[in-house]
């Protein structure tokens, strides 16, 4: 391995031994090979640690934190990178063997730029096919129109500049479950942003992910985040609150209640298969019994695609112009 690798991929991990060999060796196919792999282990308590020193090669360094979250775990592994790029990938995604020389090639041959990202397809927890996700926004004129009203990268898709992400203070470790979104938008007076039109990665939603629908967050925690990233910044008071929300909810019911509903909405919605979609929410209301919107989606699976995507546009329409 080249003691400066031109790419770190940083990827934090946590209780993922079921998919982070996947993930490990997607990035290892990559076409290009100047790279090294820096995993940060943010406390497992199962198998993560053996699965990443059971690969034989060189490029691949662990580091070991107590479990602090995601963003701690990021701050370090950028601490000790030696890439002058970074390319985010969490461990349980996969990344498509182009990726690296894509977005190098972009960010090399457009140095006004510091930031790609791209598209992705999202997959179940055991691979099978969810959606393909487009981004909303691919200039960086655009993206700067959407930046104040919503992410408009896939945090694990993206590749940026090292220094500049230093000089903007790294991720935001109050900022729990958008730490990325902050972090964009105080990137965004250092250089120009861009999203390659092709898919990148595959995106693994699973059951003990920290990630879970916003709108299983609840109110308080959305409002929370439109107020940070309004001020383009997070304090103590606003930090612990949304730490309390988040240790109410970390909760394995919660996820797999989430992870479910989310599938079956999915399945409903962005790849119409009623019958599946019916067997996710039908788990997600067994989990979780209390929240209308299951009930809602089941019904709505008996219903056409055409009507379904009609309902689905509508409410779209809405959220945006609200």
């Amino acid at each position: 391995m080249s003691a400066n690798p031109t790419i770190t991929v940083l990827m934090p991990a946590y209780n993922v031994a079921a998919y982070i060999g996947e993930a490990i060796q997607s990035v290892l196919n990559q076409h290009f090979a100047d790279f090294e792999l820096v995993v940060v282990d943010d406390g497992s308590d199962d198998a993560t640690a053996a699965f990443v020193e059971a690969f034989n090669d060189e490029r691949i360094r662990l580091i070991r934190q107590e479990h602090q979250g995601v963003a701690t775990a990021l701050n370090n592994g950028l601490a000790q990178a030696r890439g002058s790029y970074i390319a985010r990938f969490d461990a349980d995604d996969i990344c498509l063997p182009d990726r690296l020389s894509r977005q190098l090639e972009f960010l090399t041959a457009n140095p006004e730029y510091i930031l790609c990202g791209g598209n992705a397809e999202y997959i179940a927890a055991g691979g099978e096919h969810l959606f393909n996700f487009y981004c909303q926004s691919q200039t960086h004129q655009e993206i700067i129109q959407q930046l104040s009203k919503s992410c408009p990268f896939i945090h694990s898709a993206v590749m940026y500049k090292k220094e500049p992400v230093l000089k903007a203070g790294g991720y935001a470790v109050a900022a729990l479950n958008f730490e990325d979104y902050l972090l964009w938008i105080q990137l965004s007076s250092y250089g120009k942003f861009f999203n390659l039109p092709e898919q990148m990665i595959k995106v693994r939603f699973n059951p003990g992910s920290v990630t879970i629908d916003e709108k299983w967050r609840g109110r308080r925690f959305r409002r929370l985040k439109a107020a940070v990233i309004r001020s383009r910044s997070i304090d103590t008071k606003e930090g612990n609150q949304l730490a309390n929300i988040i240790r109410k909810q970390d909760k394995r019911r919660i996820k797999e209640g989430a992870y479910y509903a989310l599938c079956g909405k999915k399945y409903l919605v962005d790849n119409y298969q009623p019958q599946r979609a019916r067997t996710h929410l039908s788990k997600a209301i067994r989990i979780y019994p209390f929240r209308w919107d299951n009930y809602a989606l089941y019904c709505l699976s008996f219903f056409p695609a055409s009507f379904i995507g009609w309902l689905h546009r509508k409410q779209s329409y809405q959220t945006r112009h609200d």
